[in-house]
């Protein structure tokens, strides 16, 4: 195996055969010590995180493959919390996007003149922002993702409505379990015939979620809640 990237969360190898390797850490995205999937650095460790989120990555993954929505997810080896995933071309240098069901997080301090914490936002909506820790990760539009060169023209909606059905099969899984979605965090980029995939990982890192009396619930949690 090849090394590619050593990140916050995990570690990705280059495979043999052209296939990647993703291996999940214990360390979690917060700050001071408290778990927070709207922050880009490294707030706490977690013993056994890393087979958790896999464990959710791939029940997950396997729900929205058998939707029919387009995925990078090859296989797992949950043991070694590891992923085996499909190559993908990024947008620019990464982009996250963003599908909010509730007001809260960082939209609260941007729009919080304008809207209560809590407040269901129908249509959810649809934020993308860029990978860049040092800016730290900026929201951008887009015309100026166009503008850029990073998204072209015609694949902004097919994004919109790919991470807006991704998520409603997310919201749904949990809605079965009592739990509520608030919002995610989502990456996409391109497969090897240019079409717009899903990638990364689909866990409890990646969002918040509420139990019925609206208390977020921690990654380890919600693995155990939602499978088992």
């Amino acid at each position: 195996m090849k090394l590619v990237y050593d990140g916050k969360t995990k570690i990705v190898y280059e495979l043999s055969d052209g296939n990647y390797l993703l291996k999940f850490k214990d360390d979690a995205c917060g700050k001071d010590g408290v778990f927070d999937p709207g922050e880009n650095q490294v707030g706490l460790t977690i013993e056994g995180k890393g087979v958790a989120v896999l464990k959710l990555s791939d029940f997950f993954f396997r729900k929205i493959n058998e939707a029919g929505f387009p995925t990078h997810f090859v296989d797992c080896d949950v043991s070694k919390a590891e992923m085996t995933v499909r190559p993908a071309t990024v947008f620019g240098k990464g982009i996250e996007v963003v599908c909010r069901y509730k007001a809260g997080g960082s939209f609260i301090g941007r729009y919080g003149d304008y809207i209560k914490a809590g407040e269901t936002l129908f249509p959810p909506i649809v934020e993308i922002t860029l990978k860049d820790d040092e800016r730290g990760d900026p929201p951008i539009t887009h015309h100026t993702l166009v503008l850029l060169g990073i998204l072209r023209e015609s694949e902004y909606d097919v994004l919109v409505n790919l991470v807006r059905e991704i998520s409603d099969v997310l919201k749904s899984e949990c809605s079965q379990k009592g739990l509520d979605l608030l919002d995610l965090k989502l990456e996409f980029g391109r497969d090897r015939e240019g079409k717009i995939m899903l990638i990364d990982e689909v866990s409890g890192d990646v969002m918040r979620v509420a139990d019925k009396d609206g208390n977020l619930i921690e990654p380890l949690k919600l693995t155990e809640i939602l499978i088992g």
